[in-house]
């Protein structure tokens, strides 16, 4: 059957009656779909692509994983909520001619008192809208924190989140992410099938023998992606500590040689490689972290 929202239930349901369901994803179907698209297209192109013989399937995901995973769509939706609620606030001060620093906390210091020291500047109402959009942003501050501490406390019960704190940059969010999204790693044959999955190596456009490689693809999740990039960024915020990673040499040869975001995207694709081993072959990193923030 195609990827769907429940298709995991479904396949968990059709495993229970004795059948051996497949989860293809709908990128792979598309191609099979001939003339319009109905459900009778689809169930010939959804049976048309289940013979092909190197088809990829999608790993049927545990009620865990699931929930795991709700967790981190339901955070992700708040953070863009608070993200908004806070531009929102500078762009009502900044129409009242009123400029505050960049940053959430010099705003959020700040914001009190200017609407009690410019009330001659603001009208009573453009006030209350504002500090009514300050009342959301306290609330969803709130819930954030909330659903953060029940991820930590996910990551401190699960085995395979401990292994991969112990990679550096990986905290609570990446590795119950990642456990989340692919489990113990089964679906993919090697690491960088891992990265491939993630978006993290160059697009390709080669033809008549020579290999063309562009920017990199973005395909697979966005969401670890960006968290992935993240980590890779604290790394290369703190190069004296570089020279304790296994992977220390490798990054002084590359950072003199590539632009930082260059290197951050190549660190990124070596952390999620290194993240899939660790998942595969049950063990921790070889060197331990020594102040590295996590993420």
């Amino acid at each position: 059957m195609e990827a769907c929202l429940s298709a995991h239930f479904v396949s968990r349901a059709l495993r229970q009656l004795g059948h051996e369901p497949r989860i293809i994803p709908a990128i792979y179907v598309k191609p099979f779909v001939k003339g319009q698209k109905n459900d009778y297209n689809d169930a010939e192109a959804i049976a048309e692509a289940s013979l092909r013989p190197n088809l990829r399937t999608v790993r049927e995901k545990t009620q865990d994983q699931l929930d795991l995973q709700a967790c981190h769509r339901v955070r992700s939706r708040l953070v863009s909520r608070r993200t908004a609620t806070i531009n929102q606030i500078r762009a009502f001060l900044i129409e009242q001619g009123i400029a505050v620093r960049t940053g959430s906390r010099t705003l959020r210091n700040s914001l009190m008192a200017i609407l009690k020291n410019r009330q001659d500047e603001i009208s009573p109402r453009m006030s209350g809208l504002i500090a009514g959009l300050y009342e959301d942003w306290i609330a969803l501050d709130e819930r954030i924190d909330t659903i953060a501490s029940e991820i930590e406390k996910i990551s401190e019960k699960e085995a395979n989140c401990q292994r991969l704190m112990s990679v550096p940059g990986i905290g609570p969010l990446i590795s119950t992410a990642v456990v989340a999204a692919i489990g113990t790693g089964e679906a993919f044959e090697r690491g960088r099938d891992f990265g491939a999955w993630l978006g993290l190596v160059p697009r390709q456009y080669s033809t008549c023998g020579r290999s063309i490689l562009g920017r990199i693809s973005k395909r697979g999740s966005k969401y670890l992606r960006t968290l992935f990039i993240q980590a890779a960024n604290v790394i290369l915020m703190r190069p004296h500590n570089w020279g304790r990673f296994s992977f220390g040499v490798w990054l002084l040869n590359a950072a003199p040689r590539l632009h930082r975001n260059k290197l951050a995207t190549a660190l990124a694709n070596k952390l999620a490689r290194i993240a899939w081993s660790i998942l595969r072959n049950e063990k921790t990193f070889d060197t331990p972290r020594h102040e590295v923030v996590a993420i």
